[in-house]
């Protein structure tokens, strides 16, 4: 059967009231079909997440409105593996039973986490820069600094690739100092494999139909940032960490962005996602979606994220056909895909930013 977490948003809710709904689910779950695996919940934000082994959906709704009558506000299938990534439990953590009644098991454990991001330059273009065996070294340092910092900091590894990782922490100053630590070894390295590292706060189970979805989004979105040096923290992130982030003795580059910048940024790449595929969307379109005129777009696109929008469009276009070309291998297909009006123009503008054309990217991409 499939996985479900959902949300339930109560405010003033205390451990001992989520132990108990969560004893009436157990008492009637095989009813509906369920097995309620754990919960989180979270005092100070007023919510509560469960785990829910179930049929579908509305099983879970009904078991939840029939054992107690808090309705779920967000439901999400989910993977097993993936919230244990995450969360770094799918069951009950041991002890934690209640003094006075031994059947109720209370523990106060807020799904609250704090999502790295880290990304590097595409490993086909470093080597084409600096050769295979410099390449491998540089990824292999940056591989080894990494994982060394996130067991050091209590960080729980989401997710690997070639380019990056994302890493869940608990702690917001753990996942400050380990992306600290990671940026200071490094030093040289990390400008050499272009090392950008976003940092965002939130909740499992929010709009997004996936596990920490606009969590991670926002994070990869940070990115994106060309200016102002390669880590940067969310608003909530830097929020919570009180400290002065920006200027500190031993020189670590970490920077903030405002809430209206956050705003921006986020619009601005939801945008660009959504019209990758359309090659007449174009300067005149996101003024009107975002509301601006061409002269403060450019000014706060420039501002924010280090480009004018004629730059970011570009950029997001040809970095998208990266990915695209890992998996189709087919230049044809993926310069429509990526919004570019022929195959020709796609080429010139790839070999112009990335200093090889895309058939030997695909041809080098057979190596890896």
């Amino acid at each position: 059967m499939p996985i479900y977490m959902d949300r339930h948003i109560v405010p003033g809710i205390e451990a001992k009231h989520a132990a108990k709904a969560h004893c009436e689910d157990l008492l009637i779950q095989e009813e509906y079909g369920c097995r309620c695996m754990t919960y989180w919940v979270d005092e100070e934000n007023g919510s509560a997440f469960c785990l829910i082994d179930a049929p579908n959906k509305e099983a879970v709704e009904e078991m939840h409105r029939r054992s107690h009558g808090l309705v779920p506000h967000e439901i999400v299938q989910v993977n097993s593996n993936v919230v244990e990534a995450f969360l770094g439990r799918i069951n009950d953590p041991e002890g934690f039973y209640d003094a006075d009644d031994p059947n109720l098991k209370i523990f106060n454990d807020p799904a609250f986490r704090i999502i790295l991001v880290s990304q590097t330059m595409n490993p086909v273009l470093l080597q084409e820069q600096f050769g295979r065996e410099r390449a491998e070294q540089l990824f292999s340092l940056y591989r080894e600094i990494y994982r060394e910092a996130q067991q050091r900091f209590e960080g729980r590894e989401v997710e690997s690739e070639a380019q990056g990782f994302i890493t869940s922490f608990v702690s917001v100053t753990q996942a400050v100092d380990c992306a600290k630590s990671i940026q200071k070894r490094l030093h040289v390295a990390g400008e050499l494999i272009q090392l950008k590292i976003g940092m965002h706060a939130g909740m499992p189970v929010d709009k997004s139909d996936v596990l920490f979805g606009d969590t991670v989004k926002m994070a990869k979105y940070l990115c994106n940032i060309k200016s102002g040096g390669p880590m940067f923290l969310s608003s909530l992130v830097a929020e919570i960490y009180k400290s002065d982030i920006d200027g500190n003795s031993q020189g670590e580059k970490v920077k903030t962005i405002k809430v209206e910048d956050e705003s921006f940024l986020l619009n601005m790449m939801d945008l660009l996602n959504e019209n990758l595929k359309n090659p007449n969307c174009g300067i005149s379109d996101f003024c009107q979606k975002m509301a601006m005129s061409k002269s403060k777009l450019y000014r706060k696109c420039t501002q924010v994220i280090g480009m004018s929008p004629n730059e970011l469009f570009r950029e997001h276009r040809l970095l998208k056909s990266l990915n695209l070309l890992k998996t189709e291998r087919n230049i044809m297909q993926t310069s429509y895909d990526v919004g570019f009006t022929s195959p020709s123009y796609f080429t010139k503008c790839f070999q112009e930013r990335f200093g090889m054309a895309p058939l030997s990217y695909v041809k080098q991409l057979e190596s890896f």
